[in-house]
């Protein structure tokens, strides 16, 4: 047998062991990388129109019967065109820098704070991109910060050893016209509906159509409107995989493009390019639901570190 002190050396070597595998398992992100990679999305998100977007303005240009509706599908396509050749905004309002991050569980920041890092990218991103700057410090006395920030930033702890970012510029005109309401339960599904329809409804040309319409049911009352702006993340067009959803959504997009609105509100049956919906468990005497509107500039751009 070994003596006692022998077995307590062994003890805390293994302790050790254990402790330097944990520490040898984190990676480690500098906050200087964080700010390089949110000033680049705030940039590109601006310039270059997702080719998911496109792809939709040119399919709906071969469905649309309205011939001025016609010219304005074909004026964004060619508006995307030369934002992207020439590096400059495909929209004068580069919106509100909303910032959706997922940071891995096994991630550590150095070197900086992880929202200041975001913030510093968005000051360098609007600055150095000629973006224009839209935020006011106090909403009330409406001075503007002068670049850009602070950002709106959601975060969510996820497993991994990554952080991904994604930049989501929203601009006032759709975010003005969107709406939240604390339906009852017995309003059900119908209730839903008629929500979604006279938001977009009254919206009008007021979102610049053809707009995206994201759709949050359930939750809380700011769970729900979180989920209508996550819902404006997804490939434009994808189908919610459940399928009493992906229900609703088809049939919301085919009554909203009945209302004849139009692109950019001058009628047609092109108003809506998408409807996508999340859901969530919610209270038993709660039916909380959101609709968060984009219009045809549906900007986001996404890095992972």
């Amino acid at each position: 047998m070994f003596p006692i002190h022998i077995y307590v050396g062994m003890y805390f070597a293994s302790i050790y062991m254990r402790c330097m595998q944990e520490v040898s398992s984190i990676k480690t992100i500098d906050a200087g990388e964080i700010t390089e990679a949110v000033a680049r999305l705030c940039m590109e998100a601006n310039f270059y129109l997702g080719q998911d977007v496109t792809d939709a303005f040119k399919k709906t240009l071969g469905d649309e019967i309205s011939p001025t509706g016609k010219e304005i599908l074909k004026q964004l396509i060619l508006n995307a065109g030369i934002a992207a050749e020439n590096k400059v905004p495909m929209c004068q309002d580069t919106g509100v820098a909303v910032t959706f991050l997922e940071l891995g569980q096994d991630v550590q920041i150095v070197g900086g704070g992880l929202y200041d890092a975001v913030n510093e990218g968005v000051r360098k991103g609007y600055t150095e991109g000629y973006l224009r700057k839209s935020l006011v410090e106090h909403p009330l006395l409406r001075k503007n910060t002068g670049d850009n920030t602070p950002a709106v930033i959601h975060t969510k702890i996820v497993p991994g050893d990554s952080l991904k970012i994604t930049v989501a510029p929203k601009g006032g005109g759709s975010e003005n016209m969107s709406a939240i309401k604390m339906l009852k339960p017995s309003e059900g599904v119908e209730g839903i509906k008629k929500f979604v329809m006279e938001t977009v409804k009254a919206a009008g040309p007021n979102p610049c159509p053809p707009i995206v319409v994201g759709v949050g049911i359930g939750g809380t009352f700011e769970k729900c409107a979180l989920l209508a702006k996550e819902a404006l993340l997804r490939k434009l067009g994808s189908l919610s995989p459940v399928p009493d959803i992906a229900e609703l959504e088809k049939e919301l997009l085919s009554g909203i493009n009945r209302l004849g609105i139009g692109p950019q509100g001058l009628g047609g049956k092109t108003t809506a390019l998408a409807v996508h919906v999340e859901i969530y468990p919610c209270h038993i005497a709660s039916l909380p639901v959101a609709v968060n509107l984009n219009c045809h500039a549906a900007r986001h751009k996404e890095a992972v570190i």
